[in-house]
């Protein structure tokens, strides 16, 4: 029998739960949460210099086959992740494991046939009319779930009851990976919006902003950043973040010229990943009177490097601080919360003064 997992990434696996369940034929093994073990077996069989997203996902993958999978999917990102998959598969059987391993996006394309023969290949008896309904409630849930983090994450360091926000979001969840139909999520998006602004918050109106940009995987897998959000709300911090799935899937196409357009001062051409695009926040972030700059990435993220000296540039020129995080499986986690607190310290003098 076909055993298909993914790896996980946030939040998202609740959507990916649903779809996939709902349309394919064989048996759904969600990915196990991202501990010390998953780093440590992805370190273990990649190679040493290869970003950390690939040693994250890798480690889920080899975890989620000791759960029984058989078939991976995954989707390859904008950079050099979308040349990651057939790496990963060969690693993998290497290691003896004999898996499928589908990659849906390629070089950071794709289309609806590649898509839809490759899933074919997993699942002869798949439906397009039966995808089509379920993707379309997908894709919704998946927007509806980035809007309510949105406010939370504006809104969560401020909140009166500890844990209120996070025990409302995770009943949220719960809800929507139960749902039949598409009225019945709009129902429950409309219930949960009202329950987390009915929700007792404290909140100033002249709060420290601080933005945050950087590599997508890195800023979407809590655990990969060692909870930075989390971290930063403790301060009672108002947070904003760009970066999420709706974005990446129906709004990032459409953006780049603008984003261009927008520092072309700054910058002629797309960079590759997000790249061009965090440039861009940066100056929207200054421009906005935020008072400062999170900029986090993965170890040996390229794109990234290469963005970082114009982000320093655009935030010296406003005279807004950035601070810049690089992550791997060896990042100190006292070191990352000694100067998150060396930060937000520095922001609430300026404020002051």
């Amino acid at each position: 029998m076909t055993k298909i997992s993914f790896p996980l990434m946030g939040d998202y696996h609740v959507p990916a739960n649903y779809l996939l369940k709902n349309v394919l034929h064989a048996e759904i093994i969600s990915p196990p949460p991202i501990t010390a073990r998953t780093i440590e077996i992805g370190s273990k069989y990649s190679p040493e210099f290869v970003c950390t997203p690939f040693k994250y996902t890798l480690g889920t993958m080899i975890e989620s086959i000791e759960k029984g999978a058989n078939t991976l999917i995954q989707m390859g990102g904008g950079c050099r992740y979308g040349y990651y998959a057939e790496v990963q598969e060969e690693i993998l059987k290497n290691l003896g494991y004999d898996i499928k391993l589908v990659n849906l996006v390629t070089k950071g394309k794709t289309s609806i046939k590649r898509i839809y023969r490759l899933i074919k290949q997993i699942d002869p008896k798949f439906s397009k009319i039966k995808a089509l309904y379920y993707g379309f409630i997908t894709i919704k849930m998946v927007k509806y779930m980035d809007t309510i983090d949105e406010y939370i994450r504006e809104n969560v360091g401020f909140e009166i009851e500890e844990g209120s926000f996070e025990y409302l979001k995770e009943k949220c969840l719960r809800d929507f990976s139960k749902v039949k139909n598409y009225k019945e999520l709009k129902q429950l998006y409309r219930k949960y919006t009202k329950g987390f602004t009915e929700l007792k918050i404290h909140k100033p109106d002249d709060c420290l902003k601080i933005g945050i940009i950087g590599e997508l995987y890195t800023i979407m897998e809590p655990f990969s950043n060692y909870f930075l959000e989390k971290e930063l709300a403790k301060n009672k911090l108002e947070i904003k973040r760009f970066t999420n799935v709706n974005y990446l899937l129906f709004e990032k196409g459409k953006s780049i010229k603008h984003y261009l357009k927008y520092v072309k001062e700054y910058i002629k051409y797309q960079m590759g990943a997000d790249a061009a695009d965090n440039i861009a926040r940066t100056k929207y972030l200054c421009e906005e009177g935020y008072d400062g700059i999170i900029h986090i990435k993965s170890a040996f993220c390229t794109p990234e490097i290469g963005a970082m000296p114009i982000i320093n540039k655009i935030a010296s020129e406003y005279e807004v601080p950035v601070l810049f995080f690089s992550f791997d499986a060896n990042t100190s986690e006292t070191g990352i919360k000694t100067r998150l607190e060396a930060f937000y310290d520095m922001l609430e003098m300026r404020k002051r003064k």
